[in-house]
């Protein structure tokens, strides 16, 4: 028994400060963003918050798997900026869709977020205990940002993305997580605070690792590199993006990115990636996937998935 994706929602607020915008607020230009990050515009909450993204990236979900939310046993959001820590945001998403008879609750690993929700119920499925869950990331960035901190303001972005998991046979997915927190300094949110970020040292430590992690997977599922379809990362930097392509010997084109459009949403860049993809007919039933996060903690990891 394995899990497979069953339906994709996301959920993207309406207002969007360009790269322009952001030039008259801090020291920065279209192209010096742009150049260095790939970013063109990012979106930014005003009336929403982290719990009302949520539920509306987990309702678009539910829509799409053709399932009603009295079916999902487990509900898991990953978010690093909710509006409520108690009670927690997967709990409020239950109260709004309705899902009465989930098990609900909310984990912290950064950018990484829901790679490790996916491995969690991955889990729970493979032992029998779920059959139907619900994974969300879901992130207000914008809260968290010193705005007049150009290394940091320009990155990040707010949005919401979901995905239904259900039980189904099949070949077994597989994770391989990491963490090092040695290095957690490299980037930091203390409570009540704002992000801070040794940018170079991030962009080392993804160059480096990812690849590897993806390897790892790679050998640990006796797959080829040719043989996967997608691969869907974590959408920090579109230089990292094409630096992990380079160094895996893989076409970018494999690498799909919407980082110019809606920029870091933490934890819920992979679902909103995985959602447009799907929508947009560009990743289809049997298709093998590799998804991989990487961010603060740090941490970082890939999942195998088959569509």
């Amino acid at each position: 028994m394995t899990g497979r994706i069953a339906g994709t929602g996301s959920y993207i607020p309406s207002q969007v400060l360009s790269n322009e915008d952001l030039s008259k607020i801090v020291d920065t230009s279209d192209q010096w963003i742009r150049e260095r990050t790939g970013v063109l515009r990012r979106h930014i909450v005003k009336q929403d918050t982290t719990v009302s993204m949520a539920v509306k990236s987990a309702e678009a979900a539910i829509l799409d798997a053709h399932i009603n939310p009295e079916e999902l046993d487990m509900i898991i959001v990953s978010t690093i900026s909710s509006n409520l820590l108690m009670p927690c945001t997967a709990c409020e998403v239950q109260k709004k869709i309705g899902a009465v008879n989930a098990a609900c609750f909310d984990l912290n690993a950064a950018c990484s977020g829901f790679l490790v929700a996916y491995s969690t119920v991955l889990g729970y499925i493979e032992m029998g205990i779920v059959k139907k869950a619900l994974i969300i990331g879901s992130e207000c960035m914008s809260k968290l940002l010193d705005w007049s901190d150009r290394s940091t303001c320009i990155l990040f972005g707010d949005g919401a993305g979901a995905v239904v998991i259900e039980a189904a046979d099949g070949e077994k997915g597989a994770v391989v997580l990491h963490s090092d927190g040695e290095k957690g300094n490299a980037l930091c949110l203390e409570t009540h605070g704002k992000i801070t970020m040794n940018g170079q040292e991030v962009f080392r430590f993804a160059v480096s690792n990812v690849p590897k992690v993806i390897e790892e997977l790679l050998h640990k599922m006796g797959k080829q590199r040719e043989e996967i379809d997608a691969y869907i990362l974590h959408q920090a930097n579109q230089r990292i993006l094409d630096a992990i392509a380079k160094r895996l010997g893989v076409d970018k084109k494999y690498f799909p990115s919407n980082i110019r459009e809606y920029a870091n949403t933490s934890s819920a860049s992979i679902p909103i990636l995985l959602d447009e993809l799907k929508k947009n007919g560009d990743i289809d039933k049997g298709q093998q996937l590799i998804l991989a996060g990487f961010g603060g903690g740090l941490t970082w990891g890939a999942a195998y998935i088959r569509i």
